[in-house]
């Protein structure tokens, strides 16, 4: 059975079961929380948010994120249980419900076994790029996702869905498959699309980018938006690794070295807190050019604010930058919800609000860590297998976590268990390293259950065909990078973020169960009326304002 065929298939599932729609409520704030039939999901996803942000850095939070924290359902031990927490993973499980194992995106990018090379996971050859700013390109698409959706539920309902993001593999892994208005930013400039979501452009999106040029921001300057006695620590930190034409310290200026709106312009301008701003915005006219929520069906509205990511890799989490870019979302984020109240009715929509992962602390900060790159570890196989193969190439790639041998590598490991252990001992004789697994290991019967947290977390991981052959998992506070500090393993501040409801059919509360980011979908399905369920995400039934009933 061929993989689009299994899409498809998959697709059906969301004719078994069938849920019944909640009635109204208030809550202490004095919005109406549900008028029996809420008419929009929003789901918001900040992008790098650790979920320990929240209580850190709201001493001034007086918006979005305060009025959730407040008066959501929130849900303090939620947490991604697989091994690499990344972009990709993380909106493809908000988007579906399920796990990597099932939803297939394991990573940002992985090796395309038939052409040898590396490929995002977005990437579709079939489609073409739409781009708002005259750029052309290959496109992206939702084809490799192999769960359905919970927009995809959406439209079969005859709902509209609009998603955006600074990322193609965000957007899209809240869209699902085809038939939406989806956005995302070209580092090159320009707003664009593809042909699995349009075949052309968009006229109230076309009016909206021409009537807000990023290029109209060349040479603002960001600045703290408190005084800078409201930041905690230190602004200058010498393992702070800041991106071209910037410095370590405020104020970082919009523009670029060469004076003319180029590639560092616009990652000077997606690393600020202006790109946030620009995201809410059009996400505003979107609700109102489409009248979203205000139809007879249920529509659908994501967006992901990628800007955090992009400085927290930069500057860390402590830092001066993350802890104002967090503050100006709770800005971003109220203004949006403000304007949902007054066009959709504060009673008529229900939002989910989370992150795709956390961050580490910056290895050098710590003490306690360090860093290996995928050189370093791609080179202690090589030097394993040399004595037992020869000599000669043997690993094709090394992707983060995964590691991909060549054909012949992979077919003697799988013959000879000398060769199978002297790759593994090499690599967990790293420093940084702190298990290593084949392929065959963790997609064994019962790897996903297993005792071995660090087995069962990559088990959940794994899809065959775009997993690695060999699995590793590195040490608590070291990373595989080159960047001050990255993302993608299964400790506590990667896993650990937030999950908040607020709206229609939801009560507030603070709930110290287990939960994560694949109860969104689920959830938000209870809560519309909407048949979708998941065998890894779980409806939160403990938020729900009265009894929602699935049968």
């Amino acid at each position: 059975m061929s993989r689009d065929l299994t899409s498809i298939l998959l697709t059906v599932a969301f004719l078994f079961s069938t849920t019944a729609v909640p009635t109204p409520s208030h809550g202490a704030d004095g919005r109406t929380q549900a008028t029996g039939e809420p008419k929009l999901i929003v789901v918001l996803v900040a992008d790098q948010m650790r979920a320990d942000y929240l209580e850190r850095y709201s001493g001034k939070f007086s918006g979005g994120l305060r009025r959730l924290m407040e008066n959501g359902a929130w849900f303090e031990r939620a947490m991604y249980p697989y091994l690499n927490t990344i972009t990709c993973a993380g909106h493809s499980t908000i988007g579906t419900g399920t796990f990597p194992y099932q939803h297939a995106m394991i990573l940002n990018a992985w090796l395309d076994r038939k052409t040898g090379k590396t490929t995002e996971c977005t990437d579709d050859a079939k489609e073409k790029e739409i781009n708002y700013n005259g750029l052309t390109g290959p496109g992206d698409s939702g084809r490799r996702i192999r769960a359905p959706s919970l927009a995809d539920a959406v439209r079969r309902q005859r709902g509209r869905v609009v998603t955006m993001s600074l990322k193609a593999r965000s957007a899209i892994g809240l869209a699902g498959h085809g038939g939406a208005i989806v956005l995302w930013f070209d580092t090159r400039g320009g707003w664009q699309t593809s042909t699995a979501f349009t075949k052309k452009p968009t006229p109230f999106v076309q009016e909206y980018i021409a009537n807000n040029r990023v290029e109209s921001a060349y040479g603002q300057a960001w600045e703290r938006l408190y005084d800078v006695s409201a930041y905690q620590g230190t602004d200058d930190d010498s393992v702070e690794r800041a991106p071209t034409g910037w410095t370590r310290t405020f104020p970082h200026v919009i523009g670029s070295k060469s004076g003319k709106t180029d590639e560092e312009f616009y990652g000077h301008w997606m690393r600020s807190p202006l790109s946030d701003e620009y995201l809410g915005r059009l996400a505003a006219t979107a609700v109102d050019t489409l009248r979203l929520g205000n139809g007879p069906q249920i529509d659908f509205l994501g967006v992901s604010f990628s800007a955090l990511d992009l400085v927290g890799h930069a500057y860390g989490p402590d830092s001066h930058e993350v802890q104002d870019m967090v503050a100006r979302l709770d800005v971003t984020i109220g203004a949006l919800l403000d304007h949902l109240d007054r066009t959709v009715g504060a009673g008529n929509y229900v939002v989910a609000f989370t992150a795709d992962h956390g961050v580490a602390q910056i290895p050098e900060e710590t003490k306690r860590g360090g860093r290996e790159t995928n050189v370093e570890t791609a080179a202690a196989i090589e030097k394993a297998l040399v004595p037992l193969l020869g000599p000669g190439k043997h690993v094709a790639n090394a992707s983060y976590t995964d590691i991909y041998l060549q054909k012949a590598a992979l077919k003697r490991m799988k013959k000879d268990p000398a060769v199978r252990t002297a790759a593994l001992d090499a690599l967990r004789g790293m420093t940084g390293i702190a298990a290593a697994y084949t392929a065959d290991e963790v997609s064994a019967s019962g790897a996903r259950s297993s005792s071995d947290s660090l087995k069962r977390a990559a088990a959940l991981n794994y899809f065959p065909g775009r997993s690695g052959d060999v699995i590793i998992v590195p040490r608590e506070n070291w990373i595989l990078s080159t960047s001050a500090t990255t993302h993608g393993t299964l400790y506590p501040y990667d896993q650990h973020v937030p999950v908040i409801f607020y709206g229609a059919g939801v009560k507030k509360g603070r709930f110290a169960v287990e939960a994560s980011p694949a109860d969104i979908a689920p959830t938000l399905a209870a809560l519309v009326g909407i048949p979708f369920r998941t065998t890894d995400g779980r409806e939160r039934k403990e938020a729900f304002a009265v009894a929602v009933s699935t049968r």
